[in-house]
């Protein structure tokens, strides 16, 4: 079943999947009216409950999402299915921000929006993180503790010494340029994906997403040695995905 893409409804796919399958789930659902993915809908919550059926214990979800604006309110349905997938039984791990490089719709009441949430839920206690060090650190070398404040607002003082690298652990708010891919609306970044599969899983692991689209997650998969499974409903997207998950790829 693994190293396939499927045009089907993620619901099919996934209830030919055994239990405690999938180590990693990288997705970005179509949401609100904000995407037009050939009138197709989803049925939400049967998808949340398969996702934590089909995930291995450990395993995590990345649920890439945002928000539209309808009569002058935001809908708030990225918090609504953040709460959901708690109901279901998974735990929200941590709530990251997926920051564009530009906007597409301008208001002139509200400042422009250039950000989705990226909330990474895990099925029990997280069991892989391999966290990107990628932030330049301004204080390089050895140097004493900060002082801390302990619970009561006291300054606690330390004469212990440490080591400051060069890099240190990324923030859980991550700038990344849009992309474009031609014949699809809204493409997930090839970067984003890739950061995420590196962070969370281990070569050889299966990742699913079961809103494939132009087949990136499935793409970042393969290029960083691991299995994927994708499924999408639309049979152009995966004509697109299938085109390029025959490209040649370079491995680091």
């Amino acid at each position: 079943m693994k190293n396939k893409i499927y045009n089907e409804n993620c619901l099919d796919t996934m209830k030919r999947m055994e239990d405690n399958l999938i180590d990693l789930t990288v997705t970005s659902p179509p949401y609100d009216n904000l995407r037009d993915y050939d009138g197709y809908e989803f049925d939400f919550e049967s998808i949340v409950k398969e996702l934590y059926r089909v995930t291995k214990d450990g395993g995590v979800v990345v649920w890439v999402v945002g928000d539209s604006t309808v009569k002058g309110s935001e809908t708030g349905s990225s918090f609504k299915q953040a709460l959901y997938f708690k109901e279901v039984g998974f735990n929200l791990h941590d709530t990251m921000i997926y920051q564009k490089n530009n906007f597409s719709n301008p208001s002139n009441n509200r400042y422009h929006q250039i950000f989705e949430y990226m909330f990474i839920f895990s099925k029990g206690s997280i069991k892989v993180f391999n966290p990107i060090k990628d932030r330049k650190n301004k204080r390089v070398g050895v140097r004493k503790v900060s002082p801390l404040r302990n619970i009561d607002g006291e300054m606690i003082r330390s004469n212990k010494i440490k080591t400051v690298s060069e890099f240190g652990q990324r923030y859980n708010v991550w700038i990344t340029p849009t992309q474009n891919i031609k014949g699809h609306p809204a493409p997930f970044p090839e970067k984003l994906a890739s950061d995420h599969i590196i962070s969370w899983s281990n070569e050889g692991d299966l990742i699913y997403d079961p809103f494939l689209g132009s087949g990136t997650t499935a793409k970042m998969a393969k290029i960083n040695k691991r299995n994927y499974i994708g499924s999408e409903i639309s049979k152009d997207y995966c004509k697109i995905a299938e085109k390029r998950l025959q490209q040649e790829f370079y491995y680091n």
